[in-house]
C-alpha cells in the first residue's frame, strides 16, 4: 500500500473484516454517526464477505485534521472520499449499504466508478428533504428544515439529547437511543453544523437517472426522516430499483431492526 493510501485509510479510520477474497459488503453511516453503529449487522456477515467499514471526515475516529470546509461542503466531496478508500483497497464488485445520507453518497460514488459497485443498498435515504409543491413530497417544507437547521447551529448538543428519541421511534427502548444520543454527542460540533446543511439542503434528484448499479430501497412505514413517498419516488426514478418496507418504526433499521436488515442485505449480496 502506497503512503497516499496509509493517508486516506487512515483519514478515514478504514477497518477491513473477514477474508478479502470474499464478496465485499461496505457500510457508510448516516449524519452524526460512524462505524460502530452498524455493529448489530455486520456480524453475520463476517465469515461469507469482506466487511469496509469507514468514517466520514470528522464523525467517529477519522482524522479531524483532514476536514476541509470547501471540499465538505456538497456530498460530492463525501463521494470523493468513498472512491479514495475503494481505490486504495482495490475493492470492486461492491454491494454499499448506505444509511440515510451516505445513501445519495454511495449512490454519487456509484455514479463516478460503476465498475466497483455490484449493488447498492439505501436504508431510509432520501434525495431530497425540502418538498417541491410541484412535483415532490419530500417530508419537510424550507421553512421545517431552516427550524432544524438554527437548533442544530444555536445549541447542537440539546438538539441531540432532544430529537434522538423521536429519531430512533423506539419509545419501548429508550436504551437505543440513549446509543444514537452518544454519536450524536461524540460528533465534532462544528463538523456537525455544516454536515447538517450539506445533508438537509442537497438535492440529488437530478443524479438518480445516472445510477446504473442495481438498488434496494430499504424503508420504514413510519420515518418522518425519509417518509414512505421518499421511498417510492427513489424506485420510480432509479432504474432496475427494488422498494422494501419493513415493520420498523424510525429511522435505524440496522439499530432497531437488525435481523430484518441482515435478510434484506443477504438477499443481494
Amino acid at each position: 500500500m502506497t503512503h497516499t493510501a496509509d493517508r486516506i485509510i487512515q483519514r478515514n479510520a478504514v477497518q477491513v473484516l473477514g477474508d478479502r477474497e470474499k464478496p465485499v459488503l461496505m457500510f457508510g453511516h448516516g449524519y452524526g454517526c460512524g462505524q460502530t453503529m452498524w455493529h448489530r449487522v455486520i456480524q453475520p456477515f463476517l465469515e461469507t464477505h469482506c466487511v469496509v467499514l469507514f468514517d466520514y471526515v470528522g464523525s467517529g475516529r477519522s482524522d479531524l485534521s483532514a476536514y476541509d470546509r470547501s471540499r465538505y461542503d456538497s456530498l460530492h466531496g463525501y463521494a470523493t472520499d468513498v472512491v479514495e478508500v475503494i481505490d486504495s483497497l482495490g475493492l470492486s464488485g461492491i454491494t454499499f449499504v448506505g444509511h440515510s445520507v451516505s445513501g445519495m453518497i454511495g449512490a454519487l460514488a456509484a455514479i463516478e466508478r460503476p465498475d466497483a459497485f455490484a449493488q447498492l443498498v439505501l436504508v431510509g435515504a432520501s434525495p431530497r428533504y425540502v418538498d417541491d409543491p410541484t412535483e415532490y413530497a419530500g417530508g419537510f417544507s424550507r421553512e421545517d428544515v431552516d427550524q432544524l437547521l438554527d437548533a442544530i447551529d444555536s445549541n447542537y448538543l440539546g438538539w441531540a439529547e432532544s430529537m434522538a428519541p423521536a429519531l430512533m421511534g423506539t419509545p419501548d427502548r429508550p436504551e437505543l437511543a440513549d446509543e444514537l444520543h452518544s454519536h450524536f454527542a461524540g460528533t465534532n460540533v462544528d463538523v456537525a453544523k455544516q454536515f447538517a446543511r450539506v445533508t438537509f439542503l442537497s438535492d440529488m434528484r437530478r443524479y438518480l437517472p445516472l445510477v446504473t448499479t442495481p438498488t434496494l430501497i430499504v424503508q420504514s412505514p413510519n420515518d418522518f426522516i425519509a417518509p414512505l413517498p421518499v421511498g417510492e419516488y427513489l424506485r420510480d426514478h432509479l432504474a432496475g430499483s427494488e422498494l422494501k418496507v419493513l415493520e420498523f418504526n424510525g429511522h435505524y433499521a440496522h439499530v432497531s431492526s437488525p435481523d430484518e436488515l441482515v435478510s434484506c442485505i443477504a438477499s443481494v449480496a
